[in-house]
């Protein structure tokens, strides 16, 4: 089945008339727009090949195959029940989950054309669309392990849930505790669980050498800074910091070993102060050592500054 795609933006294009955002300015300082998007499947319009409205977009029948269409921004278009779709055209821009809902009910699989449509100022830039597309289409399985590094609220979790967006299923590990007695503790940990997909799954632990042991899907860990303090507290290492190092070997050995595909969060903690404690500059050694430790047996490493990513060769 041949796709053309004539134009990949909204309905308005891209950038959008009279539209001061960044996302468009830059277009405009390009000399780029891309027009709304129409799609020729095996050269007959999209309009003119049977289709059957569902919640969100249309199916539609074509003599090579069967295409998942989004109505719009915004739309999540449900697929028909037990259908495997040969391509989908959806809103990634506004709603990259949609891909990992779709394979996780399995009406997406390996061999089915992935296409963005819809797309406006939402995503910052061709080239950033270009960047999350390739996370979404690589293999789902690992092995493949990502260190994401980045200072506090720097969007480095917002980037991992992104990069795990396109996943049919998703472990999140949390390794923070809980604090039922620190409301605004507690309104970040909502904050996060609202925002990560219905079909994700959640364990709480710091069992990290564990759960990458026994994993072979996705798994998010949010992040190696806390479960490091929980190490340090079990190890009574703020006072002797070499006492966790047999637990951080454990963890790096797991790290190496995990047949998951994996993205940890990380604090970056070299570009601040020097503590004014012992314990303080304890805890940056020893994280410091297990960031390096894991970039080092991680195929892709990134440091996230203001929401947005460098890549680390």
């Amino acid at each position: 089945m041949d796709i053309e795609l004539r134009g990949i933006a909204a309905p308005g294009g891209w950038p959008g008339d009279g539209c001061r955002c960044a996302s468009c300015g830059r277009l405009r300082a390009a000399g780029v727009r891309h027009e709304p998007a129409t799609v020729l499947v095996d050269g007959v319009p999209l309009e003119d090949l049977p289709r059957t409205e569902v919640p969100g977009g249309l199916d539609v029948r074509a003599p090579g195959g069967r295409v998942l269409v989004a109505a719009g921004p915004g739309a999540r278009p449900e697929p028909v029940p037990d259908a495997l779709y040969d391509a989908v055209l959806l809103d990634l821009a506004g709603s990259p989950e949609h891909l990992g809902y779709l394979r996780h009910v399995g009406a997406v699989t390996a061999g089915t054309r992935v296409m963005a449509v819809h797309v406006d100022h939402r995503m910052p830039s061709p080239a950033e669309l270009e960047r999350r597309m390739a996370f979404w289409l690589r293999p789902q399985d690992g092995p493949f392990r990502t260190l994401l590094l980045g200072g506090s609220r720097s969007g480095k979790s917002a980037e991992a849930e992104l990069r795990l967006a396109g996943s049919p299923d998703v472990l999140y590990v949390a390794t923070g505790p809980v604090r039922d007695d620190d409301p605004e503790w507690s309104a970040r940990v909502e904050a996060h669980r609202s925002r990560r997909p219905a079909w994700w799954r959640t364990a709480e632990t710091t069992d990290l050498a564990g759960v990458l042991a026994s994993a072979s899907g996705a798994v998010l860990v949010d992040g190696v800074g806390t479960w490091l303090a929980a190490e340090m507290d079990e190890s009574g290492a703020w006072e002797d910091p070499p006492r966790v190092l047999p637990r951080l070997d454990a963890l790096v050995e797991a790290w190496r070993g995990t047949a998951a595909r994996v993205v940890a969060v990380s604090d970056e903690v070299g570009l601040s102060l020097v503590p004014t404690t012992a314990s303080g500059r304890a805890f940056r050694d020893m994280l410091g050592l297990a960031n390096q430790r894991l970039a080092a047996e991680s195929e892709e490493a990134a440091l996230v500054v203001a929401g947005r990513v460098l890549e680390l060769p």
